[in-house]
């Protein structure tokens, strides 16, 4: 741990309280040009309420490798002293953005003595944390051997669950015939079922992250794949595509999930002890839909791969196969809403009508945008208004899925004017208006600078946190309400340092993570394999801990289950979280399971902040220089014409060689080009709409707008 590397450094400081309760930063650290803000509390409300802290009015930054005070500044109190009502604490704000040089530092006190934990400044302060992060995939792939290099000590096992290569149809248990292979794929959540509408998010979730951020994910990432030439999250990915093939019928219709007939039976540590037999739930039709559009996006991504372009076209003809299976349901209005009737012993995983609509609107989308058969883009058009976002301008952090299919739809060559406009004029609207605070970053509302209404500190609240964060991302990378840019930006960063370690827990919400640098991550998990009292139990005290880099669900206000358990029962929002795993009757998976959709919209919030592709489109063009400082517009590039038909240029003042890289809306690299200011480059290759160009020569970059006609 880093602690330890620097424990002769800070061995004057053994003395100084380091509690971590009072001062909260980003327990992983911070890129050097980003906002930096420490948070200190005050306890007011809540388990933790006899505990106060008055802060002195100026606090430092010391460098953890000299012990020197770097940087001294004021603190500024939030919301005239105001107690915020979801974390039961009143504060203040620490502004340290101007600490900017690499390494490893602390927040210090020195009135109270007291301390934050180290973080470090950094370009690359979280490429690990990325790695670890994804690398929970690997860990909860099933029906595989996990060896060594790819399973760190101590997570090895046997191939697990060789069942599901004969599993059984839940309704004729006995009967061999029945027999299907479904192996493979991840293990949902803390439970070792597979459920195809579950899978959903996840694997839409990881898609975007690749296209939004590629270059952030190599090919190096240590499992079993590594090395093959495919980004290892985009293997991973089909890690899961190929179980999704497995569930899939000649006709197209694709079972719901796969799971246990008890709940007794498989849940033994670690999943290679568990042998009893699986079965599969029947098909429906929301588990049809679910497959078409991940088969479809999954497609378009894997296309761009030439090592995967014939699975592409596997992953499209199955795509078609399952929306032909669902279309006359959709059109004559007969969708299964009560298909899982959990005959199959897991989480019901049924979509409502209306759930159903918006997917396959979102399918529909996707499967326009690989095929360009217009038939798919005269459903959107017809359905426009089975989303929410358009049919009550409910842009939120639960239609993340809905919203990324349509804002992307705007970008593609063929879209129905109308549609878009109507698409665009919604999203602007939501933003604009701001109902919720939804949108942008408003210093008045959150201590802890990551707001989400108080409703969403459910079951799984982390995953709103992640999806808050995304959404605002979006907004962002498609151009909406451009005025709100940088607090767009503010508050994706903001959304990703709560995971970190800024909230009033000073909980890491990861697993297992000391030696990547937190110094209070998550010791504990409800995960079968991980559970209460086996060697994976807790990462203090028991021989292994869990793995690293899990998202446990997060704090709910809504949790009952034991009224002697405080925290969590009975606690401010952001207070109900407690670090345990026991099963009933404390049921902590309500607070501490993991699940892949959490993990999923982590990885994706993460990618967002921890690498800068290609900006959004912005009024106001920038100049970076090679070491990555900001400078001003000098040469002031322009392309002419602009609006681009079949040629451009980039005109200057001065003739000189320049490097041009171009990007699409999505943040894909379309081309790079070695030429000169003023002359004509071509662009009849590009498809109408918006592209990013950078501009480079040997000491700058500028970056512009492109529009192709």
């Amino acid at each position: 741990m880093r602690k330890i590397v620097y424990f002769f450094l800070l061995i004057s400081h053994i003395s100084m309280a380091q509690s971590l309760d009072f001062i909260h930063v980003d327990q992983f650290g911070y890129l050097p040009t980003h906002t930096k803000v420490a948070v200190i509390s005050n306890p007011v409300d809540g388990f933790n309420a006899s505990n106060s802290y008055v802060p002195g009015t100026q606090l430092e930054v010391h460098d953890v490798a000299t012990g020197m005070s770097v940087y001294t500044g004021a603190i500024q109190q939030w919301n005239n002293g105001a107690t915020h009502s979801q974390s039961g604490d009143e504060g203040w704000w620490f502004d340290f953005s101007t600490v900017t040089q690499p390494g490893d530092y602390y927040v210090y006190d020195p009135v109270n003595d007291d301390s934050s934990a180290v973080f470090t400044i950094s370009d690359t302060v979280y490429n690990p944390v990325l790695q670890a992060a994804l690398k929970m995939f690997y860990y909860n792939r099933c029906g595989v051997e996990k060896t060594a290099p790819a399973a760190a000590n101590g997570f090895t096992d046997a191939i697990a669950f060789t069942q599901d290569t004969a599993s059984r149809d839940v309704y004729d248990q006995t009967n061999a015939a029945t027999a299907k292979d479904m192996s493979g794929g991840w293990f949902d959540a803390g439970d070792y079922n597979k459920y195809v509408t579950f899978a959903e998010a996840p694997v839409h979730d990881l898609l975007w992250a690749y296209q939004e951020n590629p270059e952030i994910f190599n090919d190096n990432m240590n499992i079993p794949e590594s090395g093959n030439g495919v980004p290892d999250i985009l293997d991973e990915i089909k890690w899961e595509m190929d179980w999704l093939l497995k569930m899939i019928n000649n006709d197209g219709s694709v079972h719901i999930k796969i799971g246990s007939r008890s709940y007794s039976e498989n849940i033994s540590s670690p999943p290679s002890a568990n042998t009893a037999l699986r079965y599969y739930a029947p098909t429906c039709t929301s588990s049809g839909i679910a497959a078409a559009s991940m088969l479809a996006h999954a497609a378009l991504v894997f296309e761009q791969i030439p090592s995967l372009s014939a699975y592409a076209q596997t992953l499209e003809t199955q795509a078609v196969n399952c929306w032909n299976y669902v279309l006359p349901d959709l059109n004559n209005n007969t969708l299964d809403e009560n298909c899982d009737d959990g005959s199959v012993k897991s989480g019901d995983a049924d979509k409502t009508a209306t759930e159903q609509y918006q997917m396959a609107l979102a399918a529909a989308i996707y499967l326009f945008d690989l095929t360009g058969n217009t038939d798919y883009n005269q459903y959107v058009i017809n359905h426009i208004s089975d989303a929410d976002e358009i049919a009550s301008t409910g842009w939120s952090n639960y239609t993340i899925k809905t919203s990324d299919a349509l804002l992307h739809y705007t970008t593609l060559p063929g879209a129905d004017n109308s549609v878009v406009s109507t698409i665009l004029n919604s999203a602007s609207t939501a933003s604009s208006g701001n109902w919720n605070h939804y949108f942008q970053f408003d210093e008045t509302i959150d201590l802890y600078r990551a707001f989400n209404n108080d409703w969403n500190y459910h079951w799984g609240s982390n995953n709103q946190k992640s999806n808050m964060g995304i959404l605002n991302y979006m907004f962002h990378h498609y151009g909406i309400d451009t005025s709100a840019t940088s607090t767009y930006e503010l508050r994706v960063k903001e959304h990703l340092h709560y995971f970190h370690g800024v909230n009033p827990l000073s909980q890491v919400y990861l697993t297992n993570m000391g030696d990547y640098g937190a110094e209070k991550s998550a010791n504990e998990m409800f995960h079968a394999w991980f559970y209460d009292g086996t060697d994976w139990d807790n990462a203090e005290t028991s021989l292994y801990g869990p793995a690293p880099g899990y998202v446990t669900g997060g704090p709910n206000q809504y949790y009952y289950a034991n009224s002697a358990l405080i925290p969590p029962y009975g606690q401010p929002p952001l207070k109900a979280y407690l670090d345990f795993n026991t099963g009933s009757p404390d049921n902590s998976w309500e607070i501490t399971e993991p699940a892949i959709y959490y993990q999923a919209s982590y990885v994706r919030l993460l990618a967002e902040v921890a690498v800068y592709v290609a900006p959004a489109p912005d009024t106001t063009d920038t100049v970076i220089n090679s070491t990555g400082d900001l400078l001003l517009a000098t040469n002031n590039y322009q392309i002419v014409p602009n609006a681009v038909k079949d040629q451009f240029s980039i005109q200057s003042s001065r003739a000189e060689a320049i490097t041009v890289n171009i990007f699409d809306s999505n943040g894909r690299a379309v081309t790079t080009l070695q030429t000169n200011t003023n002359q004509p480059i071509p662009a009849a290759f590009l498809t109408r709409g918006l592209y990013i160009v950078q501009v480079q020569t040997k000491e700058t970059m500028q970056v512009l707008k492109l529009m192709k006609e």
